[in-house]
């Protein structure tokens, strides 16, 4: 179930932030919101990290999601600095490590 969930899930919202960041940004409060093309460019990636999970779904490219996950929570540590974007990045950065357990938690149990 969780194998299939992290690409669906990954697909999901790389639609999202790619066809309706505007709807996206509505649904976290707070303000400003990054700027659109930012949201594209971590949706692009969504949908491509999502497309090669849904192909290849082994545990080493699972892993290799968990690693670009958990990267992305780590570069939104400097960004909580800034006050005017605390709150997108703190979301951002859960979702990466929400995302990058879940994969994690995915590729131990495809070993087992």
């Amino acid at each position: 179930m969780a194998r299939r969930a992290l690409p669906v899930l990954a697909l999901a919202e790389g639609a999202a932030l790619l066809a309706r960041p505007e709807a996206v940004v509505r649904a976290v409060p707070g303000r400003p919101a990054p700027h659109v093309a930012v949201l594209r460019v971590l949706g692009a990636r969504q949908l491509v990290q999502g497309a090669v999970l849904l192909a290849r779904p082994t545990p080493q490219v699972v892993r290799g999601a968990a690693v670009v996950d958990g990267l992305h929570a780590l570069s939104m540590v400097p960004v909580l600095l800034h006050p005017r974007y605390r709150r997108a990045a703190l979301v951002s950065l859960l979702l990466g490590v929400a995302a990058s357990a879940l994969a994690l938690a995915t590729a131990e149990a495809a070993d087992r």
